[in-house]
C-alpha cells in the first residue's frame, strides 16, 4: 500500500490553522522518513489537532500502531514519552519507538479502541475509572524531567493576571491557585500523574479491558488526577440535575478512592479553573469566556456546597 497519506484540503486548513504552515511540511516529511525507517503502511489520519498530529498506521514489528507528530520543542512530547516508558505497558497503551528530538513517538494502537465516554452507564463508568485509578501511582524515576501540577496552576494565573478581558475568570484562576497550594500541603506526594485522566484518555482493548493512552505527565499527588474525569462528566447546560448529578458522582469516588469529599470539590474547582483558562489560552473566542465562567462558577458552587 502506498506510505504516504494524502490530507485533503480541510485536513490542511486545520493544521495550518492550529500548527502553523511550517508544521505541516514537517508532518509530510515526517510521514514518509518514519514510514520508511520503522515499516509503517495503511495510515489513517485521526482529525483530533491536540498537543500531537496522530495518525493510525501498521507496523511490521509491532502491528496496529498510533505515530505522534509533535512540536520538537515542546515539553510534552518527552514527558508523554517518559511516563509510558515508566509505566512500560501497565494499564497504559505501550511506547515502542520515539524521536524525540524530532517530536515522535510510536505507541500501540488500542483495538477497538471504544472510549470510556460511550458506556453509557455511569456506575460502569466511575468502577473503570476508580479501579484504574486505585494503586495506579508510582514515583517518578526522574522526576526533573516533568513539571509540577503546581507548576501549571502557577502559571496559567500568572498568564491570565495579564489578561484585561477575563478579569473574572482571573478572579477564580487566582481563588483557585490558593486552594490548590492549601489542598497539596495536605496532600503533599510527588507521584507521577496522568495529567489529563478523563473518558476519551480510557480505551477498551481486545481483552475486554480498559487501557490508558496520551499521558501529559506532570508530578503531583494523586487528588489531582480525579477531578479532570469529574469535569468529563459535566453537560451542556447547568441544571438541577447536573449538580445532583456531579454532587452524586463525588459521593460514589469518596468511597472508591478513600478521598474526602471536601477534598474532591476544591480539587475540581481548581481543575475546572484550570482548564477553562487553558482554553483562553489556546485561543477560545470572546463569546466562550461566558460559557468557560460558567463552568467555573458550577464548580465552585459544587465546592461551598
Amino acid at each position: 500500500m502506498n506510505k504516504r497519506y494524502a490530507f485533503d484540503q480541510k485536513e490542511i486548513e486545520n493544521i495550518n490553522n492550529r500548527f502553523g504552515e511550517d508544521f505541516y511540511g514537517k508532518v509530510t516529511r515526517d510521514i514518509e522518513l518514519y514510514a520508511d525507517r520503522w515499516a509503517l503502511t495503511s495510515f489513517q489520519f485521526i482529525p483530533s489537532y491536540s498537543a500531537n498530529l496522530v495518525l493510525k498506521c501498521y507496523s511490521e514489528s509491532f502491528g496496529n500502531v498510533v505515530l505522534k507528530i509533535g512540536n520538537p520543542s515542546s515539553r510534552e512530547i518527552v514527558t508523554e514519552f517518559n511516563t509510558l516508558s515508566q509505566y512500560n505497558g501497565r494499564r497504559f497503551c505501550k511506547v515502542f519507538e520515539s524521536d524525540l528530538e524530532n517530536g515522535i513517538i510510536l505507541e500501540e494502537c488500542i483495538q477497538p479502541g471504544t472510549p470510556l465516554r460511550d458506556e453509557n452507564s455511569l456506575e460502569k463508568r466511575l468502577s473503570v475509572f476508580s479501579s484504574l485509578y486505585n494503586g495506579l501511582h508510582i514515583t517518578p524515576a526522574k522526576a526533573e524531567l516533568y513539571p509540577t501540577y503546581i507548576e501549571w496552576v502557577s502559571r496559567i494565573t500568572e498568564y491570565m493576571s495579564k489578561r484585561l478581558d477575563c478579569k473574572k475568570l482571573y478572579v477564580h484562576m487566582k481563588k483557585a491557585k490558593e486552594i490548590c497550594l492549601s489542598v497539596s500541603s495536605l496532600y503533599s506526594q510527588k507521584m507521577l500523574l496522568h495529567g489529563d485522566f478523563h473518558h476519551d484518555n480510557i480505551l477498551l482493548g481486545q481483552d475486554g479491558e480498559y487501557c490508558i493512552i496520551d499521558p501529559k505527565g506532570v508530578t503531583g499527588d494523586p487528588v489531582f488526577d480525579v477531578p479532570r474525569f469529574i469535569l468529563n462528566e459535566f453537560g451542556d447546560e447547568i441544571t438541577t440535575d447536573l449538580y445532583k448529578k456531579i454532587n452524586d458522582i463525588i459521593v460514589i469516588l469518596e468511597k472508591k478512592l478513600d478521598i474526602p469529599h471536601d477534598i474532591l470539590k476544591q480539587c475540581l474547582y481548581v481543575e475546572t479553573a484550570l482548564g477553562m483558562c487553558w482554553g483562553v489560552e489556546d485561543g477560545a473566542t470572546p463569546e466562550e469566556y461566558q460559557t468557560f465562567l460558567k463552568n467555573v462558577e458550577f464548580a465552585e458552587a459544587i465546592m461551598i456546597s
